[in-house]
């Protein structure tokens, strides 16, 4: 019985007691992680391969201009975070663990790149050439 538009309807009970009440409301959110989960994970998965493919020095070299010390160790440990956190993320095996280096990733990527630089990939290869 649909209680909330029922003139009869308890006031003490709430909105999401009346949801929880919902024929296959559980069977449908069961599913709800699993696009996002395809969505991030293949996203980071992407754009390791994409540093992989263009080749670590590369990547070196764009960190060396941005002052990020140890420019080498920090691209394998970019391209190794992305790769191996969005493979756990698409798989949904230690979300929680990697969870922190990827955030933290995505969040040095916001502030020292993307807000002062733009989102274009050609505007950042132009950081190498100064």
């Amino acid at each position: 019985m649909n209680t909330i538009l029922s003139p009869t309807a308890d006031p003490r009970q709430s909105l999401r007691d009346i949801a929880f009440d919902l024929p296959g409301r559980f069977a449908i959110a069961r599913w709800a992680p699993i696009p996002l989960r395809l969505i991030v994970g293949f996203g980071f998965m992407e754009h390791g391969f994409a540093k992989l493919s263009k080749g670590p020095v590369a990547l070196a070299a764009i960190l060396h201009a941005l002052a990020v010390p140890a420019p080498h160790f920090m691209a394998w440990v970019t391209i190794l975070t992305e790769l191996l956190g969005g493979l756990a993320i698409l798989l949904g095996a230690f979300v929680f663990l990697v969870s922190l280096p990827t955030a933290a990733l995505l969040l040095v990527a916001i502030f020292s790149v993307h807000l002062p630089y733009g989102f274009s990939s050609i505007k950042l290869v132009a950081i190498t050439a100064t």
